[in-house]
């Protein structure tokens, strides 16, 4: 990004402005305005926890990695704005499949701080909401091919996450050192656990990264929370909804996708739209496979 100063720009004279000098001025004094804008510190909550556990408000560094990822995920404003417009969308659908599991509400925050509820891809080649790599997408049940990858479904891919967490939680008997593992990885954590002889997360000396990760979730959950808190004004109509949609039961190949999707009724931005597991222009069905494609309800 660039940055212009104005030091030494000409006043123009009265008698004769051009335009151009019109519209600089107008620049300097919205950069002046934009400048004079204040930037508050934060009172933390007195108390937090995650998934039930409580957070050790007590302890110095504690506080202060809690207050640093609450400032920045305040002051994103329009990035964080858009977060919760899209979790009104996602939220309770991802928790309806936590429930199921027996997973602590407080994991539908994890998909927020991984991908902001958008299925992009990092650059480890992690995809989806909740940001799995091929190999352990394939271990946790996933289809994974040139066609369909099934990382990109938000719903199949929570479930699969669900797998992980009951994994990690049979291992380590902590949320909160499960939900540090989900970025990190169970051999990771498993290790500086042992190494530096300690059984919570907030005793852990760890790489920048996860050092931050769960007080990004404690962040967002606060903030998400507590909006108005935070200064976010969001009007319930604002809000994004989630969408009605009906499912075509498809048990043989389709050869083409923007043909199906025309008689289907739609188009084929919709089509990828409600299914953006579908990776190719084609869907092949192997005999005995059946799939499910979302398309508006009618």
């Amino acid at each position: 990004m660039g940055y212009i100063t104005y030091e030494g720009v000409r006043t123009p004279s009265r008698d004769v402005v051009s335009d151009e000098e019109v519209a600089m001025e107008r620049i300097v004094e919205d950069d002046e305005q934009f400048m004079r804008l204040p930037i508050t510190s934060l009172d933390l909550p007195q108390e937090a926890s995650f998934a039930g556990e409580p957070v050790p408000m007590n302890e110095t560094d504690v506080r202060e990695r809690f207050d640093k990822e609450l400032q920045i995920n305040t002051f994103l404003h329009s990035n964080t704005l858009f977060l919760m417009k899209r979790a009104n969308r996602w939220m309770p659908q991802i928790n309806d499949i936590l429930k199921k599991h027996n997973i602590p509400e407080d994991f539908k925050y994890l998909p927020l701080i991984e991908s902001a509820l958008i299925n992009d891809i990092s650059p480890k080649d992690a995809v989806g909401f909740w940001q799995i790599l091929k190999t352990s997408g394939k271990e946790l049940g996933l289809e994974i091919t040139k066609e369909v990858d099934e990382r990109y479904d938000p719903l199949k891919a929570t479930e699969a996450a669900c797998k992980y967490l009951k994994k990690a939680y049979a291992k380590f008997g902590n949320w909160t050192v499960v939900a540090a593992s989900y970025n990190r990885g169970m051999g990771g954590i498993d290790r500086a656990l042992q190494d530096q002889q300690v059984k919570s997360y907030y005793d852990l000396y760890l790489n920048d990264e996860t050092s931050r990760y769960v007080f990004r979730i404690l962040a967002i959950k606060e903030i998400t929370e507590h909006p108005d808190k935070y200064g976010f004004k969001l009007k319930p109509e604002h809000l994004y909804q989630p969408e009605k949609i009906e499912y075509i039961t498809v048990d043989q190949t389709i050869k083409d996708l923007v043909a199906f999707s025309k008689e289907s009724g739609i188009n084929y931005k919709l089509l990828k739209l409600h299914n953006p597991w579908l990776r190719d222009e084609k869907l092949t069905v192997k005999k005995g496979k059946t799939y499910r494609i979302a398309i508006p309800a009618r």
